[in-house]
């Protein structure tokens, strides 16, 4: 206001002051038409496109499939890879892909031996692997200890083109730009997990709204900010212990959207406008983890630790909906425990629980088309299976992913060994397959 009314006073006093005055709100009006333009075009970009992305751990539709990636199916650290880049620290984070921009999150010793940790978030060119930067979000010491398999860095990243968000649990949500400039972060406080088997649940990006979710030993809720500003939209208390699964936003043929989120008491969907609980269903098994997947009006959530439960529910039902006709089926074995199922095409994957017995169902009606199959080289899984390009990636913990065909019987393609361990979800986009191992990030596709 006070340069405005310096060059104002200029101009009274001389045509050349006028033409100071005139040439400053040009530049301006200038600036600001630019800047409208660039964030339209961002946001056109990204609408055209977001099927082309993978901005979240499951993919751009949540079920784990990509409609348009085509990455190869014969592959290996030193075959048919593009690239491939050391990652410091231990993470079990899955890598999230937008345009030519690859993000991953890490938890690294700020000093050998040292429990302080400095939690990371990198960024690499897509095409060549290169470093385009490196931002420390936080250094913290854990208040509390994890399970052997599990680290600190377990949540995964999510971007929509415009920001790229950073979830390290207790340590905060940090939101950065797409060039790696902080813009805001947010801490929740101090989780304590079941057993200290750690944390891990991942948050998930609606347009302008990011869902937290917040199950623990001590009072859990579900969290909606706004993904532009980190204000706090809505805050609701959930009656449940430690769950690991992330929310799942489901839009209705109405162009309403529901969160639905897993859950140890029940599984339950919330309205995202308001955090309204909807609907809710008992059943799930102890300590949740695997996520929901949702496609035409049908939404599938299951569990399998200390037990088994697989259901099959519709969005439009209303308070607790056991029993009733929303419930389109349910299975009580072999259901997953770590890895969240994959739907693609009207069939629904899904391992029996930690094990690499699969299992695969009509969406529709929960009927086999095989089940409890034995595959190759995949014997215990954390990673979830992807689909893309028809065929689906099924990875063990050894690092070995074994190809099959996206179909209703059961045909092994290939069989591959990444040469180290993999515990994160590959990530398909275009003609490549991004796998984070313990120590490496990998591109697989053709250089």
């Amino acid at each position: 206001m006070a340069d405005e009314q310096h060059h104002v006073t200029r101009a009274s006093g001389s045509s050349e002051g006028r033409l100071t005055g005139l040439r400053s709100r040009w530049a301006a009006a200038a600036h600001l038409i630019a800047v409208t333009a660039a964030a339209l075009l961002g946001m056109c970009h990204a609408a055209a496109t977001e099927a082309d992305q993978w901005g979240h751990w499951r993919g751009p539709s949540g079920t784990g499939a990509s409609s348009t990636a085509t990455p190869p199916t014969s592959f290996g650290p030193d075959r048919n890879c593009a690239w491939k880049q050391r990652i410091p620290g231990r993470g079990s984070s899955s890598p999230v892909i937008w345009g030519n921009a690859v993000f991953v999150t890490t938890a690294v010793p700020v000093a050998p031996g040292s429990r302080e940790l400095d939690f990371r978030v990198f960024c690499f060119d897509r095409a060549t692997g290169e470093k385009r930067w490196e931002r420390s979000a936080i250094r913290a010491t854990p208040h509390e200890g994890t399970h052997s398999t599990n680290g600190y860095a377990s949540a995964s990243p999510c971007t929509d083109g415009r920001h790229v968000y950073a979830h390290f649990g207790s340590r905060g949500l940090f939101c950065f730009t797409m060039a790696g400039e902080p813009v805001w972060n947010r801490d929740f406080g101090d989780m304590q997990t079941r057993n200290e088997f750690g944390e891990g649940s991942s948050p998930t990006l609606a347009g302008d709204r990011i869902i937290v979710p917040w199950d623990h030993e001590g009072p859990s809720r579900l969290i909606c900010l706004d993904a532009l500003t980190g204000a706090t939209l809505w805050d609701v208390p959930r009656d449940e212990p430690t769950c690991w699964a992330t929310p799942l936003v489901v839009k209705l043929a109405d162009g309403a959207e529901q969160v639905v989120m897993n859950g140890q008491t029940a599984a339950r969907s919330y309205d995202l406008a308001t955090g309204r609980e909807l609907w809710r269903c008992g059943g799930q098994t102890t300590r949740p983890a695997a996520s929901a997947v949702a496609a035409d009006g049908l939404v599938f959530i299951g569990s399998g630790f200390r037990g088994a439960f697989l259901g099959c529910f519709d969005l439009t039902g209303s308070g607790d909906i056991a029993g009733t006709p929303h419930v389109h089926w349910t299975v009580s074995r072999d259901t997953p425990d770590i890895a969240s199922p994959l739907l693609h095409a009207g069939r629904l994957w899904y391992y029996k629980e930690k094990t690499g017995l699969l299992t695969c169902v009509e969406a529709a009606t929960g009927r086999p088309h095989y089940e409890r199959q034995r595959i190759p080289s995949v014997s215990r899984t954390y990673a979830s299976p992807v689909a893309a390009g028809g065929h689906v990636y099924l990875t063990d913990r050894s690092g070995a992913i074994t190809v099959i065909k996206d179909g209703p019987e059961l045909t092994v393609v290939a069989t591959n060994d990444m040469g180290e361990g993999v515990d994160a979800t590959p990530a398909p986009v275009g003609k490549q397959l991004f796998i984070r191992g313990e120590q490496t990030l990998f591109c697989v596709g053709a250089p």
